[in-house]
Order: C-alpha cells, then sequence, then structure tokens
C-alpha cells in the first residue's frame, strides 16, 4: 500500500500506570494531578466484587468520595444523568471509570452534562436528531480509567451513548457517540490482578475488539510510523498470549503481556479530528446498535472475512500485517493473516458465524449494508478501498 511518507500525528495520552498492584497508587496520582474527592463509576457486579472494588477504594484512600455502580452494556444517557447527581451530591472533582469501556463511556458523558447548563431531555433530542452530544467549552471534569476488560477503551477521546423512550428523554430509541479530546483520561491504571478477576468469556470476547484495533491501525488511511511500531509490537504480544488464554486458566501472570499488547494497540488510535479505526469496527457498529450482539462476538465472526475482502480488493498492507501475525509464514502473506486471525478467534472460543448468535438473518443483510456504509469508520479503509452495498452483503452472506 502506497502511503505519503509526510504525516502528522497529534497525541496526547494520559499517564499511563501499568503492573500488578497499580491502582495502589491512585491516590497519589491524583495528588500529582491536583484532584480531590474521585466518584467511581462502575456496574452493580463491579462495584459488588470485593476482589475489584476493595482494592480502587484502598489506592483511592481518603480521596474516595463515593461509588455510583449503575453503568450497564447500554450506556445510557438517563444513566450519565443519574451518575450526574451523583457525582454532585458527594462534590466530587473527578471521575474513575472502573471495569469495562460501558463504565469509562457514561462517566465521559457524565463529564459533558456537568459542564453544560442544558436540561436532560434537551440533550435527548439532540441525540435523537444529531446522533451527537455536543460538548460546551471551558473546562470537563477530569476522567481517570482502571480497566478490567481487555477492549482498548481507555485511551480514548470518544464515547458511545444510547437513549430510550422509557427514561422519557427521546420519543425513539437514539444512539451516537461524543467526541472531544478533553475526554481523553489523564490517567490509566493497567493492574493485571484486576483483569484477572474478570471472568474469562468476557475478557475472550472483549480481546477480540482490542485484537482488532491493531490489525485496524496497521492498514487504516491515517496509519504512521509511530502507530506502526506500537501496532506491531502489540499484535505479537497478543497473538501468543491470546491463543495461551484459550489454554490456560486465567492469573496475573498469564495477563500481564496481554495487557501489554492492548495498551500498544489502541497507542494513537483515538487522535483529535481522527482516528485508526476502520472497516471491521464500522461491520461491528452495524450488528450490535440493531442487533443483541455483542461487539467482541461480532468483530470474531466478522474480522477474518472482512480482511479477506480486504485482500481481494486492495492491499491492505498484508505483508506488514503478516510480519506481525505470522512473521514464519512461506505462503501467501493475505492467507497468513487470515489464519492467523482465525486461530486466535478459535483459542478464545468465539462464535465464527452469525447463525449461531442472536444477529441479523439475511433477508436484513441489505439494511445492515447500508448502516455499514453510513459508519463514519469506513471512510478510513485502505486506500484504494470503495465499498458497495453488494460487497457488504456478500461479506455478510459469507459470515453467516
Amino acid at each position: 500500500m502506497a502511503r505519503d511518507d509526510q504525516f502528522r500525528f497529534e497525541y496526547e495520552p494520559g499517564v499511563l500506570r501499568f503492573g500488578t498492584g497499580c491502582v495502589d497508587a491512585l491516590s497519589d496520582e491524583l495528588a500529582q494531578q491536583g484532584f480531590d474527592r474521585a466518584l467511581v463509576v462502575c456496574g452493580s457486579t463491579v462495584g459488588s466484587t470485593p476482589e475489584v472494588i476493595d482494592p480502587v477504594k484502598r489506592g483511592l484512600g481518603e480521596r474516595l468520595a463515593g461509588v455510583f455502580a449503575e453503568t450497564t452494556a447500554s450506556k445510557r444517557l438517563s444513566t450519565a444523568v443519574d451518575g450526574l447527581e451523583a457525582m454532585r451530591a458527594c462534590d466530587a472533582d473527578v471521575l474513575v471509570g472502573l471495569g469495562g469501556g460501558s463504565s469509562l463511556d457514561v462517566a465521559s458523558v457524565i463529564a459533558v452534562l456537568d459542564a453544560s447548563d442544558r436540561e436532560p431531555a434537551e440533550v435527548g433530542q439532540e441525540l435523537a436528531e444529531t446522533g451527537s452530544i455536543s460538548v460546551p467549552d471551558g473546562s470537563l471534569p477530569p476522567i481517570v480509567a482502571v480497566p478490567t476488560t481487555l477492549a482498548g477503551a481507555e485511551q480514548s477521546q470518544v464515547a458511545g451513548v444510547t437513549a430510550s423512550p422509557t427514561n422519557g428523554l427521546v420519543d425513539e430509541p437514539a444512539s451516537g457517540g461524543v467526541s472531544d479530546r478533553r475526554l481523553m483520561p489523564r490517567a490509566v491504571a493497567y493492574d493485571p490482578a484486576l483483569f484477572a478477576t474478570t471472568p474469562k468469556p468476557i475478557l475472550a470476547a472483549s480481546a477480540m475488539n482490542g485484537f482488532d484495533k491493531g490489525l485496524e491501525t496497521l492498514y487504516a488511511r491515517n496509519a504512521t510510523p509511530i502507530t506502526d511500531a506500537t501496532a506491531m509490537r502489540g499484535l505479537r504480544l497478543l497473538r501468543d498470549g491470546l491463543e495461551a488464554l484459550g489454554e490456560r486458566s486465567v492469573d496475573e501472570n498469564l495477563l500481564q503481556p496481554i495487557a501489554e499488547g492492548i495498551v500498544l494497540v489502541q497507542y494513537g488510535v483515538s487522535r483529535p479530528g481522527e482516528t485508526t479505526l476502520s472497516i471491521i469496527h464500522a461491520f461491528g457498529h452495524g450488528l450490535t446498535r440493531t442487533y443483541d450482539v455483542q461487539q467482541g462476538t461480532a468483530h470474531a465472526i466478522v474480522a477474518p472475512r472482512v480482511l479477506r475482502y480486504l485482500f481481494d480488493t486492495v492491499d491492505a498492507r498484508r505483508d506488514l500485517l503478516a510480519e506481525a501475525l505470522a512473521p514464519d509464514h512461506d505462503g501467501d502473506p493475505a492467507d497468513a493473516v487470515v489464519e492467523a486471525v482465525e486461530d486466535v478467534r478459535k483459542a478464545l472460543d468465539l462464535p465464527s458465524r452469525l447463525r449461531d448468535v442472536d444477529g441479523p438473518e439475511p433477508e436484513a443483510f441489505p439494511a445492515v449494508a447500508e448502516t455499514i456504509l453510513e459508519d463514519s469508520f469506513v471512510g478510513n479503509a485502505p486506500p484504494g478501498l470503495e465499498p458497495t452495498a453488494e460487497e457488504i452483503e456478500a461479506v455478510l452472506q459469507d459470515a453467516y
């Protein structure tokens, strides 16, 4: 894939802390950054699991102002509204998103709501009409992330959000996202001991999502030598680590290199005004925003098929991908890449066909294909790729 040798790389991640027990230093990190009172934002399971919540509470010490344990995978706007009330009730000046990507997304929306003087129904109307929520000027409450899954959502300035009529904020179901450089977490604590508390099936599904970030970062239109280096190193760690995850019981030693890989594959993915996420993630959105399919599961099913479609159409930097995933291959690099991705899916024991999950039936594929084509991430597909609805449908048919 030919690429212009000129590039601009603007990336402002927060402080990255890594290692078993690193959450013990949360209070020190908040103190160094000038934050005094933290509201932990998490789901009910995380909030009621001592192995997860207790180390974070101890790490925050006297800086713990409260725990809001009401997030769900749906990332509801109404949940963020309740979280804002909790934040103000305990006078918190920093939000600590603990758990999966949904808790971090809700924390981000809480931050946006706190900086706005609009009523929740007005925000819901904007989400329904535009698919986004505008971020006001000025300062936003800072966010600190403590991930316990491997999806790689914590080095991001983007958050997803949905709204349902049952909460009175919208007339029809709505979904979309919010993006602003001020939403990038000020610090992230990667503690393998906390990852090890997550059930293996959840880790496996989330890992497929994180793994695909590395794939897409290499073939994205805005790839850079910097992200090439981090994504390739991350993919190598994940290829070996995720296959081991499928074979062994979960512990912090097993998860150490996997967590390192997740740190690396998302480094530089979410940048001001751009992202390296591409067509695999667009497929994931098309399947999960309308159907009850988990994001990582959707990725496991479509990633090998999307890659085969890319390689049949454009170069998509197959040699670089093969160097990262199958350095000892002696045949077609495209075949080697697809086989390596399939090996990871098999090791994680994730579904391989749409017919085996609660997804769309073939008669719905034309509508799903249109949704995928309308996703903004398609615009970041490899140079030379101009997908059509018929081509997208063909990939879905193959995945069925």
